[in-house]
């Protein structure tokens, strides 16, 4: 027997290497005067990208890498605000609106606090979505805290 239900969450996480030379762009903002970025298919934007994720999840369509994954030509290079909008086009497709998101970048760079309320702004006026954005670091532990790469962790409740 089949319930229905008219909440739904999905939670999303994305892991990328940063490397030297690549441009840094997260929570759809770039960081010019940072020296490394994260490598990827895309832009590597681990923020848009786990909100694109736990969306996804939610509405029962697979995750980022079903949808746009390696093996999809057409997104390689692709921005993170141009893989959320695709998302959000097939999640209302799907019958779903979003209440909101919630998600946490994690490492030691860029310093998201100055600019937090600059990224929900403009992920609100983009996408008509309520992104709800926080920072935090792993204290020198594991690839985030090393480093060598950035990571984030969304969840999404949607209704029907």
């Amino acid at each position: 027997m089949i319930i229905s239900v008219d909440l739904r969450i999905g939670i999303g996480t994305d892991v990328h290497r940063l490397v030297e030379g690549r441009s840094m762009r997260i929570a759809g903002l770039d960081w010019p005067a940072e020296t490394s970025g994260p490598e990827g298919h895309s832009d590597g934007d681990v923020v848009l990208h786990a909100v694109c994720d736990a969306l996804l999840s939610a509405a029962g369509l697979g995750d980022l890498g079903s949808n746009f994954g390696t093996s999809e030509p057409e997104w390689a290079g692709a921005a993170g605000n141009a893989l959320l909008a695709e998302t959000l086009v097939r999640v209302r497709a799907a019958g779903w609106q979003v209440s909101n998101v919630a998600v946490q970048l994690i490492g030691n760079r860029p310093r998201m606090g100055s600019r937090r309320a600059e990224a929900e702004a403009a992920l609100a006026e983009a996408h008509g979505i309520s992104v709800s954005l926080s920072a935090t670091t792993t204290d020198g532990l594991g690839l985030t805290g090393r480093g060598e790469g950035i990571a984030a962790v969304a969840t999404a409740l949607i209704t029907r």
